[in-house]
């Protein structure tokens, strides 16, 4: 199990000690984990145990910043011995679907409090990941310009072509894009490249298919490059993701909600939960289940009241199940969110594929009273 986790995060072999014992020791003797950090060099600690009481298996397992012994996560697990072998699959695939979030989290902690006069590539990485969680204008812009320093310092280094695209993905999606001819041609150059530096970087080469997928439109292209990615990493709650919301796209909403379903479970406490939640959303809506659509985007907008995707289906499910005055709400906040929204503005950024979904909810935002 311990050699399932550590292949789980290979992007973070080099922050991590896997400790398989509960009192971690290290050359012989007990050693707090400040002293584990400086004398490996890593930043943090995945330590755990298992004990046995009658039939049953109890294993916990926690996460540790050597830098400050503070504790960043915890989960136990418990089952019956029959069922050791779920368990194992179930416990490495909760650890390493919520480490990562939670490791990519503290790091951009950390980048924040460090000195910006020489960053190297890493920190300008992470400091460009914490500007673009800002979810403005200038905190893309400011990420995409950190990714690009990132790259130039170190043009083999596959993560920060990740960051890239991402910021012509939020471009996109908030109408942020000022030179769309201009941005598509960028992402699907930075796609490429990212592609072949970072062959075996499952979280890249999500990245860059969501890109392909919702900045160039080749769903289809792009659904290839998330599936190579859940190759690598099954239970990457980001990676679920992103194969979930382009399945939305690409009208299998069953699918989607499977994936979605996954990724949630996996990484609880996503910063882009709400992304996850109006992917849900829109499933639940183009499979005609109206009043799970309206939960699901009630959801995504009380996590971040800016993504404009979520109102859509909001404004829509509202209105097929006759709350007018829900309907009208949303359409109000679209149009606080993106000032002169129309229905024609809306279908112009739509990728469903599927005529019947499209049409759906362009009828339902008509209904809601979103002018044409």
């Amino acid at each position: 199990m311990v050699e399932d986790i550590i292949t789980g995060l290979s992007r973070y072999r080099h922050l991590f000690v896997i400790a398989r014992n509960s009192t971690f020791t290290y050359k012989g003797r007990a050693v707090d984990m400040k002293q584990v950090g400086r004398e490996l060099g890593v930043r943090y600690l995945l330590e755990g145990s298992v004990r046995k009481a009658g039939s049953r298996i109890r294993i916990t397992a926690q996460l540790i910043d050597t830098a400050t012994a503070a504790h960043i996560w915890a989960e136990r697990f418990e089952g019956g011995i029959e069922d050791m072998f779920d368990l194992q699959d179930q416990v490495t695939a909760k650890v390493v679907g919520a480490i990562e979030p939670e490791v990519r989290r503290a790091e951009t902690e950390r980048a924040r409090r460090r000195p910006t006069d020489n960053p190297d590539a890493h920190l300008c990485l992470m400091r460009g990941l914490a500007s673009l969680n800002k979810w403005s204008k200038a905190g893309a812009d400011e990420a995409l310009r950190l990714a690009y320093q990132a790259i130039e310092l170190d043009p083999g280094y596959s993560a920060p072509y990740g960051l890239a695209v991402s910021c012509y993905i939020v471009r996109r999606a908030n109408r942020w894009m000022t030179d769309p001819a201009q941005d598509r041609a960028e992402t699907a150059r930075l796609a490429a490249r990212a592609v072949e530096v970072g062959r075996d970087d499952a979280v890249t080469l999500s990245l860059s298919g969501f890109a392909i997928a919702s900045v160039l439109g080749d769903l289809d292209a792009g659904v290839a490059l998330i599936d190579r990615a859940l190759a690598l990493t099954p239970n990457f709650g980001m990676v679920l993701a992103h194969s979930g919301y382009v399945r939305v796209w690409l009208g299998e909403p069953e699918t989607a909600i499977d994936y979605l379903q996954r990724a949630m479970r996996l990484s609880p406490v996503d910063s882009l939960i709400f992304v996850m939640q109006a992917a849900m959303a829109m499933a639940h809506f183009i499979a005609g289940r109206d009043d799970e659509a309206l939960a699901w985007s009630e959801k995504s907008v009380r996590q971040n009241p800016f993504f404009a995707a979520a109102t859509w289906s909001a404004a829509a499910g509202a209105a097929n199940l006759g709350r007018s005055e829900d309907a009208a709400k949303y359409v109000a906040r679209l149009r606080q969110i993106e000032p002169g929204a129309t229905v024609s503005t809306v279908k112009e950024r739509l990728l469903l594929r599927r005529p019947q979904d499209r049409e759906r909810l362009v009828e339902g935002l008509r209904k809601a009273g979103l002018s044409e």
